[in-house]
């Protein structure tokens, strides 16, 4: 695959090929692309398997453009924590009394929680949401 123009439009990365595809993947997967400034977005490279922005130290394979997974994040937990990355997962987890590494496959969808641990989730995140409303300064 020959990336021959890439662009952003609002939270996605688009390419098209020498082929003519034209493919996107979410910027959701991708925080520090999605946070980045339009002139840190342009800084990046060409390399034979994907894009590099070095100066973001993020790089994304041509390969993934092809995952369907790819496209946007899946509604419930995956979402509540791509599109809010300031969310610390590990924080979360402590909180909940659970290994890191077991939300983090929730949040992959590679592990399905129960309705229950979908409930606990939630309402973690609800309180950490009404603990920063309680800050004042």
């Amino acid at each position: 695959m020959k990336v021959v123009k890439l662009w952003f439009k609002d939270t996605r990365i688009y390419v098209t090929t020498d082929s003519g595809e034209t493919l996107y993947q979410s910027l959701y997967f991708y925080p520090k692309l999605l946070m980045a400034t339009p002139e840190e977005r342009e800084k990046y490279e060409l390399w034979a398997y994907g894009i590099s922005w070095s100066e973001l130290d993020e790089d994304v394979s041509y390969e993934s453009f092809y995952y369907e997974d790819a496209k946007e994040p899946a509604n419930g937990i995956q979402a509540a924590f791509l599109k809010n990355p300031y969310l610390n997962i590990s924080a979360v987890a402590r909180k909940l009394g659970i290994q890191q590494s077991l939300l983090a496959s929730y949040i992959k969808g590679t592990k399905k929680p129960s309705e229950t641990r979908k409930t606990e989730i939630l309402a973690v995140i609800h309180e950490i949401g009404h603990s920063l409303l309680e800050v004042s300064f």
